[in-house]
């Protein structure tokens, strides 16, 4: 089967984009904590960490609040080594088709942003599927910016619409204000689907890291609350438990982007006391009912704390009734899924994610 597009290279071929790259090891030594990743990292994923170093990112964890959301981000570094292959991405984006409407949705705490991604090719008046999408940032960091790639590929690879959900943030507002918000976000696109050209009837949720995390929650509270149930999840290394000793926190202690001591930075500015641990929407395999819940695709990153969150969880699901696949690759790190653009796993990763959306929810890529 003839494979999608890579999203943002145009006619650039991922070879051809690193062959035109200097190697950045030879710019400087990495620091010595982003050893072990540089080590396991095949190249191209190396090659983002480095420049994500180069451009003066500190570990996850060390600053404060203000400072890590102002620093550098994976999503920056993609964005250099594409200018430094002397391609513009603001263009390449552009030329992807993906149209971009910005809309706002009810909250407890107000309105929040909710931007929808229309595939190009659509016949008019055609009411497409809809994803609903949750980023990560481990409910403190990071926007809709940040991970727009990754909506924009679902986007094109599936044809359908994504509905990329904006939250309230910690520490400003602690849980569970973050995952209530998802969930009031996708009773608001059940309710005004049409609006953006979109069939409520066909929908899917999707997220990473704690995006992952709330996409779950929102497909149970679906089912607890009696709604349109997902057709399907996509769950882009999610967190899963509050179990912080698991093999792959031992082995990927001090992995860079994320490391365990970023993800306790992330828990101490996210939950209100240590009871909220035991929650089942933070502690899904620990406390959460899973049954009844629609079939769902589990991506992990090998370099990456969360990795057996994905595992305990994939293992939960089947237990539970409900169908699941996990694909897990070996040498990327946290946060590599939206960065088609320059490392080959994100680009094999989001066409096995588009094919399991395209399946549940009846669709076809967005031409090409």
């Amino acid at each position: 089967m003839t494979q999608p597009r890579r999203l943002l290279l145009a006619t650039l071929s991922l070879g051809a984009l690193l062959a035109a790259m200097p190697p950045l090891h030879a710019q400087g030594a990495a620091p010595a904590e982003t050893s072990n990743t540089m080590e396991r990292a095949r190249p191209d994923m190396r090659r983002v960490i480095e420049k994500l170093m180069q451009l003066g990112a500190k570990p996850l964890g060390t600053q404060s609040v203000e400072a890590t959301r102002a620093g550098p981000t994976p999503a920056d570094a993609v964005k250099a080594l594409l200018r430094d292959a002397g391609k513009d991405p603001a263009a390449l984006m552009a030329a992807t088709g993906v149209k971009i409407t910005n809309m706002a949705y009810p909250t407890a705490g107000g309105t929040q942003a909710i931007r929808i991604y229309t595939p190009g090719g659509a016949a008019a008046g055609q009411a497409l599927p809809v994803i609903v999408f949750i980023h990560g940032g481990g409910w403190v960091i990071a926007d809709l910016d940040t991970y727009e790639s990754s909506a924009v590929a679902l986007a094109k690879k599936t044809g359908a619409i994504v509905a990329s959900v904006e939250y309230r943030h910690a520490p400003e507002n602690r849980f569970p204000a973050a995952h209530d918000d998802t969930v009031a976000a996708y009773k608001w696109v059940l309710q005004n689907a049409a609006s953006f050209g979109a069939d409520p009837k066909r929908i899917a949720v999707a997220g990473e890291s704690a995006g992952g995390n709330m996409a779950l929650d929102v497909a149970i509270a679906a089912r607890d609350q009696k709604l349109q149930m997902p057709a399907h999840m996509l769950l882009v290394y999610p967190v899963a438990g509050t179990d912080l000793t698991t093999p792959s926190y031992k082995e990927n202690e001090k992995a860079v982007p994320l490391s365990k001591a970023a993800i306790e930075w992330f828990v101490k500015n996210t939950i209100q006391s240590p009871a909220d641990l035991q929650d089942p929407r933070l502690n899904v395999v620990g406390h959460a009912n899973l049954r009844g819940l629609p079939p769902a695709t589990i991506i992990n990153a090998g370099i990456d704390p969360l990795a057996s969150d994905g595992q305990l969880l994939a293992e939960k699901l089947q237990a539970a009734g409900v169908k699941v696949t996990r694909h897990l690759y070996p040498a990327v790190t946290h946060e590599f899924f939206g960065m088609d653009a320059v490392v080959a796993d994100a680009a094999t990763a989001q066409d096995v994610a588009a094919s399991d959306l395209r399946a549940a929810l009846g669709t076809k890529p967005a031409v090409q």
